[in-house]
């Protein structure tokens, strides 16, 4: 809640033809209280769509949510809180503008600036980005990175079933696996610590592992629809 005005903001002043979609997951921190007296206000110069789950689904279950809801041509994936910096998405998307891409990442290991929480988070990270590459023959630096722009019919085509952090293994391994065009764009980085409400944790790096090698053993062409 204390810093969803702020992103609110930044993505509303983003110059950008724009819809944005609010999952609330299950809080209770008045997040929902906030969100509806700002859509009362007309407080967004912008198409907002907020959607309320009466109890909390998950990292990934939010996200299926969300992108089941946006009506756009390009869909992307933005935190609430301040680690990612909005101004990185015109950047993000632009290569799907241009024709270019299918989808694109917000690497934060391209920047240069790679700051972590700690350690054992960036090894973490390296590791799921290094299996990935390893069982999909992706070329990924960053695969749990939040910023993922995809067209929006490709996105469909996942079929993402994930409901934990989970997802953005399942998301960068059908990714792989179908051959999208791919890019990646260099993004800086500022982490949450434990106190200001971080979650993912090392249970989530190894079910992230878990899937990665369940969908290598398990991904077939047929289950994913034609365009």
């Amino acid at each position: 809640m204390r810093t969803l005005p702020g992103v609110m903001k930044a993505l509303a002043a983003l110059p950008l033809d724009k819809e944005i979609v609010v999952v609330d997951d299950g809080s209770t921190d008045g997040t929902r209280e906030w969100m509806d007296k700002a859509m009362a206000a007309r407080e967004f110069p912008c198409d907002v769509k907020f959607i309320k789950h009466e109890k909390n689904t998950g990292k990934g279950g939010a996200l299926i949510t969300g992108f089941n809801a946006a009506s756009g041509e390009i869909v992307i994936v933005q935190d609430a809180d301040l680690e990612y910096d909005p101004a990185h998405i015109p950047g993000i998307v632009k290569p799907i503008e241009d024709g270019e891409a299918d989808a694109v990442y917000g690497s934060r290991m391209l920047a240069g600036e790679t700051k972590t929480y700690h350690i054992v988070y960036l090894w973490g990270n390296l590791f799921l980005t290094f299996l990935t590459n390893l069982c999909f023959g992706a070329r990924m630096t960053d695969s749990y990175t939040c910023y993922k722009a995809f067209r929006a019919p490709q996105l469909r085509r996942l079929r993402l079933s994930s409901t934990g952090f989970e997802i953005e293994a399942e998301i960068s391994c059908k990714t792989a696996f179908l051959g999208l065009r791919f890019r990646e764009v260099p993004i800086v980085y500022a982490p949450r610590s434990r106190e200001d409400g971080k979650k993912i944790n090392y249970r989530d790096a190894v079910k992230g592992a878990l899937k990665v090698l369940g969908l290598r053993l398990t991904l077939r062409t047929a289950d994913f629809p034609a365009l």
